[in-house]
């Protein structure tokens, strides 16, 4: 694939993934194996890579479908009603036997964060309907990532193949990857530490080789876009006090695909899913601190009277 596809024009983004019910403490430092430290408090909240990816879709103003598996459990419940209220199509969640996905997630006083993932029915989401791969194959965006089986993520990049909808891998949490796999993809979307990993695997290829589009977030540095021989594309981050970094990077990659799907350059995007992940960093949650479209509108054009 030479180039990054132009989307069906449908305008929706579909996300396939996973969603977890996150239980948060806070600490003053994360604790070193072995030790205990005492919490400063504790909340519980929506998230998931999946779940955080559609919502950061959603809230910026795409038509977003969740396809994903929650359990049977009163989790399930949240998660559900939680996707609803912010207008996600849950037409495609489906309800397993079993516990749903939780997170264990310790925050500490600098915003950096530990994280333990009991995958619960995110597990159990080994393959997807025949419904499942035709609203892939209808949408503008697909955006997949690696907390669900990996069959499962490339059936959802195989769906793809050959239809107008662009493809967002984002390779987190990072694992070995098939270069057939990839070679579906419009946009790899990684950090640095996902990014040395999948350049360790492959020495001497250059991911762009395999990939149209890398995207590496840089925390807050900012991102760069690189595109085969064409110059890198950097955007920095603005300056902000960061409480919690969780579900950062799934915001951005959200804001990024809904950015695309409604017609935007790569380079616009790209400064609009930066400026959307330093507001999320400025609250505490995954899903609670994903901004709305016109929360980041407001940032953006702030920042451009400041300079």
């Amino acid at each position: 694939m030479s180039s990054v596809r132009s989307g069906s024009g449908s305008g929706r983004v579909i996300v396939v993934g996973s969603a977890n019910i996150d239980q948060i403490l806070r600490v003053k430092a994360i604790p070193a194996p072995g030790e205990t430290v005492l919490a400063t408090g504790s909340r519980t909240a929506l998230g998931g890579k999946g779940q955080n990816q559609a919502v950061a879709a959603a809230r910026s103003g795409a038509a977003t479908t969740l396809i994903a598996a929650v359990g049977n459990d009163p989790f399930g419940r949240v998660i559900l009603d939680g996707l609803a209220d912010d207008d996600i199509d849950t037409s495609h969640v489906r309800v397993e036997p079993g516990p749903s996905g939780t997170a264990l997630i310790a925050v500490d006083d600098r915003g950096e964060n530990s994280i333990i993932v009991d995958a619960g029915a995110n597990a159990r989401f080994v393959s997807l309907l025949l419904a499942d791969r035709a609203v892939i194959a209808d949408a503008a965006v697909l955006v997949v990532q690696l907390e669900i089986p990996l069959a499962t993520v490339n059936e959802a990049v195989d769906a793809a193949r050959d239809t107008l909808t662009v493809v967002l891998l984002n390779a987190a949490p990072v694992r070995d990857l098939p270069d057939a796999m990839l070679s579906g993809v419009d946009i790899l979307v990684v950090n640095e530490h996902e990014e040395a990993k999948l350049v360790t695997d492959r020495p001497g290829i250059d991911l762009t080789s395999l990939v149209p589009v890398v995207v590496v977030t840089l925390g807050a540095r900012g991102a760069v876009l690189r595109r085969g021989d064409q110059p890198d594309v950097r955007v920095g981050s603005p300056t902000v006090v960061a409480v919690d970094t969780t579900g950062a990077g799934d915001t951005f990659c959200g804001a990024f695909a809904a950015a695309i799907a409604r017609g935007e350059s790569l380079d616009d995007a790209l400064r609009y899913a930066v400026v959307a992940a330093s507001i999320s960093v400025e609250q505490h949650g995954a899903v609670p601190s994903i901004p709305r479209r016109a929360d980041v509108a407001e940032r953006i054009r702030e920042l451009a009277i400041d300079r």
